[in-house]
């Protein structure tokens, strides 16, 4: 039974909201079996809109009562909306209504986990508490009462400051809660729950004290102060870098273990995924760690960029998600380290966002149309988002970025509005004419840059020739795209006045360098300036030179993947074909040249260096894909260093082990790191001696970073039988049953497996004891990370597709969210054989086909199928 095609909204025919809510009191009275929530609403018409009766947004709500001015009024009430008409201009609504969080699956409006109820409001999770004008721009002060069970639920929280408490009768006790600051609904949040908390304060540029507070499941304090700290570091930074200060006498982090998202910004009191919150150096690692910071100090930027000034309407999500997440990125390259940590980010973009774009989600990060906004939380939103404002900031400069929020802010705070709002104050404090540019917001699909140098010896100029194209924009108008460049001698010396920041504004631009005495080696598109492809007809000696001299160590990066890349999809070719790949020496002499770098180049740089591109990313430049004949490629390479550069790799493994206690610094990070890419690369040779150096790693480690780093490396041995895995996989979950993160990382590490049994092994463990299909962590530690497994999901026989098919399905009614970002596992089935897409087809159409489907999972499988 094919479900009914469910409405598209567009931007284009947005208009003002038709009432506007000045304040909102809300009284939460939770009992077993529901919760009573009666909202007082101080309501009155927008003088900018049309008049028309008020049609409230809400879902699964049963409506008890229903006045106006203390009035009963009659009302039309469907599933999803309740409409009132022949209002005055002002007047106070007050609805009452009862939900049952206890059997909310959907982890969306307020649900209960296992340490009490908690809430989820963005995007649309408040019409789900009670019937509301659920838009981001209607914008409201709020007062909450919380009333609850004493014993069960002793900590009752709300946004804003706290007012008032007191005790009830039958052992109950309530709270009250009122936040000074007007927000949209979906900031709003509450918590009722047994919880422990880690407190601690922050004294702002101006003196005041701010009262922090972290709330986490009982027994698990230990693991909050990295949170603290990194809470207080990201005040302290925002204070400095944009001179933004913490508006609030309260600011609340309440950590749990069912949540469909990393975290939430709400005003002052935001819900976090455990993962994001809980840290000891024996349960997360450098990693996780390092998450914890950015994650934190994302939540906490929002409170300026999302909260003081918000979104006008979804379509403008990136307006704070992009602009957020590259604040983040910034505090986190200022806290550890800059150079590795822009690597990363355009590691991730590459394998996540380039595939979006050129898939059937592709939109742009200000998409014109939307079937569900959930499935519009996405990397190009967040991450091509965090791209476009860091050209913004490469085009007029950091000092101009600056004086640009500080007019954003000026303009804006306190209001909803727009991406072009933004981009308008940057260009009114910079000068920048910014037209061109906004080509970024508008046009989905990722812009190809073809270049080519010329260099003339009679003139000793240097003419680079570059050409843009984008197959997935709607028209052919040119993007204005920065590319830095820089120009060496042979010898790997920078050109003196070489390095220049380009402006391309048409489709064929000529850039000429004058006073080039010889003809250069050109760096492009240094630090990685515009989110683009980039072609340049390179040498392999010339990309030697640049991993070896670049100073700008992006660039030196990328020269090394592109070495990598161009051998290993060489090899893809030929294992199709039945040939023996082929690896030239100079590459080897270039990895042996990086691993005796190290103390110069840093060895955090050196381990990203070493990490082959991702088969996710090399299959991107493939038009049909054959995963077997990939994952070999990229594994008989990895095979030929460890055999090349065995002794090289022992050595480094045995000079980097650790000599001082753990710490989560950079530094020891990037130590730790490196070593364990030399482990990694000596399993390869999947020896006796080397599989107990592993184990002895695992057993001796005292720290997670060491010990999963070694099950990761065992956990991908081939062998028919490997007594060492199997002893390291029983071993850890021994250990660490009782703590549900690390054993999402079990979890994750055997659903990631290149073991070609990978498929049947996930199948066990979703019967296993460690699985919950009710917790988004685990599916995604389990189920979506064996979808992302390129080799073992996209199987010749179609078996991966079925049963993750299988799994979408069974999720879609429990919560259709982690349903529908599942089901964008199949985004990239078209790149595959023509017997690999029949499996994919038929997987996918046995979901659309389904009764009843939701819309979250429809809009994505629809577009995936192409219809």
């Amino acid at each position: 039974m094919k479900t009914d095609t469910p409405q598209t909204v567009y931007l284009k025919d947005y208009t003002v909201p038709a009432y506007l809510v000045d304040t909102v009191d809300l009284d939460f009275n939770i009992e077993t079996g529901g919760t009573t929530v009666t909202a007082t609403l101080a309501m009155r018409r927008n003088p900018a809109a049309a008049s028309q009766p008020l049609i409230l947004d809400g879902d699964e709500l049963e409506t008890l009562s229903v006045t106006v001015d203390g009035h009963q009024v009659p009302f039309a009430a469907t599933a999803s909306t309740l409409t009132i008409s022949d209002l005055p201009e002002s007047f106070t609504l007050q609805t009452v209504v009862r939900i049952d969080p206890d059997k909310n699956t959907r982890l969306s409006g307020l649900y209960r986990s296992a340490d009490g109820y908690f809430t989820q409001c963005e995007a649309q999770g408040f019409r789900r508490i009670t019937w509301f004008l659920d838009r981001p721009d209607v914008m409201s002060t709020y007062t909450v009462t919380l009333h609850a069970d004493q014993a069960t639920y002793p900590v009752l929280l709300a946004n804003g400051n706290p007012v008032d408490a007191g005790q009830e009768a039958n052992g109950r006790h309530w709270a009250k809660w009122a936040d000074p600051f007007k927000k949209p609904a979906y900031l709003f949040a509450v918590v009722a729950g047994k919880l422990d908390v880690l407190k601690d304060t922050f004294k702002t540029a101006s003196g005041r004290s701010v009262q922090l507070a972290i709330y986490v499941e009982p027994g698990k304090l230990d693991q909050c102060p990295h949170a603290m700290a990194a809470l207080q570091k990201s005040m302290k930074w925002d204070e400095e870098r944009f001179g933004l200060e913490c508006d609030l006498d309260h600011y609340m982090i309440v950590a749990v273990g069912d949540f469909n998202m990393g975290a939430m910004e709400n005003k002052g009191l935001n819900i976090f995924n455990t993962k994001y919150v809980l840290a000891r150096s024996d349960v997360a690692t450098d990693v996780d760690f390092e998450n914890i910071d950015r994650v934190v100090a994302h939540e906490y930027f929002h409170n300026w960029t999302g909260n003081r000034v918000t979104c006008r309407d979804w379509f403008q999500l990136s307006l704070k998600e992009g602009l957020t997440v590259f604040r983040d990125q910034e505090f986190g390259a200022d806290l550890h380290n800059r150079q590795t940590a822009r690597i990363r980010e355009v590691r991730g973009l590459r394998a996540a966002q380039f595939p979006e774009d050129a898939g059937p989600m592709a939109h742009p990060i200000r998409p014109a149309s939307f079937v569900e906004i959930n499935n519009f939380y996405t990397s190009t939103v967040y991450e091509k988002g965090a791209e476009v404002i860091r050209m913004i900031q490469t085009l007029i400069g950091r000092d101009g970025f600056r004086k640009g929020m500080d007019e954003y802010f000026r303009r804006h705070d306190g209001q909803a509005v727009t991406c072009e709002d933004f981009v308008a104050a940057m260009a009114a404090a910079s000068g920048f004419d910014f037209t061109q540019f906004m080509r970024w917001y508008n046009q989905s699909g990722t812009p190809h840059v073809a270049a080519d140098g010329y260099f003339d010896a009679e003139s000793k100029t240097y003419t680079l020739t570059c050409t843009q194209s984008n197959t997935r924009a709607s028209d052919e108008q040119p993007y204005l795209i920065p590319i830095r460049v820089a120009l060496f001698a042979e010898d790997g010396t920078l050109l003196p006045g070489s390095e220049r920041l380009l402006q391309m504004t048409a489709t064929t631009q000529s850039f000429v360098f004058n006073e080039v005495s010889e003809e250069p080696v050109p760096s492009l598109l240094r630090d990685f300036s515009a989110p683009v492809t980039l072609d340049f007809d390179y040498t392999p000696e010339q990309l030697t030179l640049l991993l070896a001299h670049e100073s700008d160590l992006f660039n030196a990066w990328e020269a090394g993947q592109r070495l990598a890349s161009t051998l290993i999809l060489d090899a893809t070719a030929a294992i199709a074909a039945g040939q023996a790949p082929v690896w030239p020496g100079s590459f080897v002499d270039a990895a042996r040249r990086l691993l005796q770098t190290q103390a110069q180049r840093g060895a955090a740089f050196v381990a990203e260096a070493l990490t082959l591109p991702g088969e996710s990313t090399l299959a991107e430049a493939l038009d049909v894909v054959n995963p077997d004949a990939l994952h070999a490629a990229r594994n008989a390479l990895r095979r030929h260093l460890a055999e090349q550069l065995e002794g090289e790799f022992s050595g480094l493994y045995a000079g980097l082990a650790p000599n001082t206690a753990y710490a989560p610094s950079s530094e020891q990070a990037g130590r730790r790191a490196l070593r364990n890419v030399c482990l990694g690369y000596l399993l390869e040779l999947d020896t006796p001696a080397v599989r107990q150096l592993a184990l002895q790693q695992f057993r001796g480690a005292d720290n997670m970073t060491d010990q999963f780093a070694a099950l990761s490396v065992l956990a991908n041995v081939n062998a028919d039988t490997c007594p060492e895995r199997d002893t390291a996989l029983a071993d850890f979950y021994a250990r660490w049953q009782h703590e549900a993160l690390v054993v999402d990382k079990w979890l994750a590490v055997q659903s990631t497996s290149r073991r070609p049994d990978t498929l049947a092994t996930v199948k066990t463990l979703t019967a296993h004891p460690a699985f919950d299909i009710g917790n988004p962590n685990k599916v995604y530690s389990l189920i979506r990370a064996f979808g992302a497994n390129l080799a073992r999901f996209n199987a010749a026989d179609g078996s991966a597709y079925a049963f993750i098919a299988e799994r979408v399905i069974e999720l879609h009614d429990r919560n259709p969210q982690v349903a529908s970002r599942l089901a964008r596992c199949f985004d990239r089935w078209k790149k595959f054989d023509a017997s690999r897409q029949a499996h994919a087809r038929a997987a996918l159409e046995s979901i659309r086909d389904h009764a009843g489907l939701s819309r979250d999972v429809l809009e994505v499988v629809t577009r995936s199928l192409g219809g």
